[in-house]
């Protein structure tokens, strides 16, 4: 998977312009609101559940003694800390099943 196959936010405000009588800028800032939503909602321990399309959260990793930096291999203790974590939902798996199986 290279840079080709990535989808930025402004093609996705393209092609929701192509398709949807808006102007760009209600486009972009509709989509900037709803990233912020999820972003004050995650920060808030909710769990953000799109049907069809999966599930935001925060889950707490726990720390460790003893880790390495992969860059330099220096040996540095981890605190406990959060993690953003993302678990598709049942079409979005059909379709990366599909996809790549």
């Amino acid at each position: 998977m290279g840079a080709d196959n990535k989808l930025t936010k402004a093609e996705i405000i393209d092609r929701i312009y192509e398709e949807i009588d808006i102007d760009k800028s209600d486009i972009h800032r509709v989509i900037d609101k709803l990233f912020d939503h999820l972003k004050d909602a995650l920060s808030e321990d909710q769990v953000i559940e799109l049907r069809g399309f999966g599930t935001f959260e925060i889950r707490t990793r726990k720390g460790r003694e003893k880790a390495r930096n992969p860059r330099t291999g220096e040996i540095v203790p981890v605190s406990t800390h959060g993690v953003a974590v993302f678990r598709p939902g049942k079409q979005l798996k059909k379709i990366a099943w599909d996809l790549r199986g």
